[in-house]
């Protein structure tokens, strides 16, 4: 199968970036589902959290697939590497933090900054994606944003890994020798108070690219053997729903576990830890290698032009669905619902109003969130996209021959 026919395949792992980031969506507001529900409910979608890791092993996937058979570790094969994902990435992350921190200075939301320092220097941390170092900055600004800081670790190292793979026949060694690094860091820092920088294990497995590598070479490795056996299948397994089903058992598996503040989810405890970091990538990369090889209802609706559209602004919708975006139209909301029942008042009538349901309201918003993502993919990070591959920045502009995507 070719390198041009095996792209046929990619609109599904489109639609998979979607997914992840509803996931992690309903893991931030599950506290809205345990009043009317079982304790257990909230708890489970509590977790949804990994909604991360199969972004990280999407990431580590595509990543290697386009580059792995390509790789050049030189200095214009680097500069165009790094402008790519410049491009991709940066823009729309620059602006929405920007953004951020001229509602703190409107507002003085404590939840931009925490409480901690001064805004302008957090705000340069945050952009250049420093923050996700530091255990007291790591949510600060666009709080989901830390997976940034653990995406352009990856980005960075991928060269390097991709070396020591091809070059050296090292590659199942090196997460073992990355996270062992952080481990020591955390050894070293753990007891110097400088802002919590790799402060304690739990922070550096969940928060930092050097607990979670494993999630990313396992994308790697995904990536080589589809390269290698150029998706040839042995056996009749059923990879996309068993795997899928495996992911919501790891989810339990989390729920499950006991919390300890002032940690607020099972994934934070030791067992969740190992399940979400150790566990969970490796069925998540079942999960990827079904919907590349196999047939089914699921990676037809994934591959649907519009849940591919949702993919392609999902980078957009992760980035605002939590933070001053959401927090500016949830406020909205709540003006309706009181515009509503004062003219309720006036008509001397006892109704509910549409706003008046929390459940209900995070439909909306979800849906308002959505659209916004949506006109600002086509809008502004598209464009910027184009733009900053088409520019100068960094390696003079070459037109690649028709049909090769990067």
């Amino acid at each position: 199968m070719s390198q041009r026919s095996l792209q046929n395949y990619i609109p599904a792992l489109t639609g998979v970036r979607a997914l992840a980031a509803y996931l992690v969506f309903i893991s931030h507001f599950s506290y809205i589902f345990d009043e009317n529900f079982p304790h257990l409910v909230q708890r489970f979608l509590g977790e949804f959290h990994i909604g991360v890791t199969i972004f990280f092993v999407l990431s580590g996937f595509l990543i290697t697939f386009r580059y792995y058979n390509n790789f050049h570790l030189t200095k214009d094969w680097f500069k165009q590497y790094l402008k790519n994902r410049v491009a991709r990435i940066y823009p729309m992350y620059f602006l929405l933090t920007v953004a951020a921190f001229v509602y703190y200075f409107i507002t003085k939301d404590p939840a931009i900054t925490k409480g901690t320092g001064n805004p302008v220097a957090l705000l340069f941390l945050n952009i250049t994606f420093v923050r996700g170092f530091f255990y007291q900055f790591w949510d600060t600004g666009i709080a989901q944003g830390w997976s940034l800081t653990v995406e352009e670790c990856f980005y960075f190292s991928a060269p390097i890994v991709f070396l020591i793979a091809k070059k050296y026949n090292k590659f199942y060694i090196q997460p073992v020798i990355i996270t062992s690094f952080g481990i020591l860091l955390v050894l070293i820092f753990r007891h110097v108070n400088w802002h919590g920088f790799f402060g304690n294990f739990t922070f550096m497995f969940l928060f930092t690219f050097l607990g979670r590598c494993f999630e990313f070479f396992v994308g790697i490795q995904l990536a080589r053997y589809v390269i290698k056996k150029d998706f040839t299948r042995t056996h009749k397994l059923n990879y996309t729903y068993t795997a899928f089903i495996l992911i919501f058992v790891c989810v339990l598996v989390m729920a499950f576990q006991p919390i300890t503040p002032p940690w607020v989810a099972g994934l934070e405890s030791p067992i969740g830890i190992i399940t979400n970091n150790y566990v969970l990538c490796i069925v998540i990369a079942f999960f990827f290698y079904g919907l590349l090889t196999e047939t089914t209802v699921l990676k037809k609706i994934l591959a649907n032009p519009f849940v591919e559209l949702l993919g392609k602004s999902s980078y957009i919708f992760y980035l605002i669905h939590l933070g001053w975006m959401y927090n500016l139209l949830h406020n909205g909301v709540n003006h309706l619902n009181d515009y509503v029942f004062n003219l309720y008042d006036k008509w001397g009538v006892n109704w509910h109003s549409p706003f008046e349901y929390d459940t209900l309201n995070l439909i909306y918003l979800f849906i308002v969130l959505n659209a916004i993502a949506v006109g600002l993919f086509k809008l502004i990070e598209e464009p910027l996209n184009h733009y900053i591959r088409k520019s100068d920045f960094l390696i003079k502009y070459q037109p690649r021959p028709k049909g090769i995507t990067d």
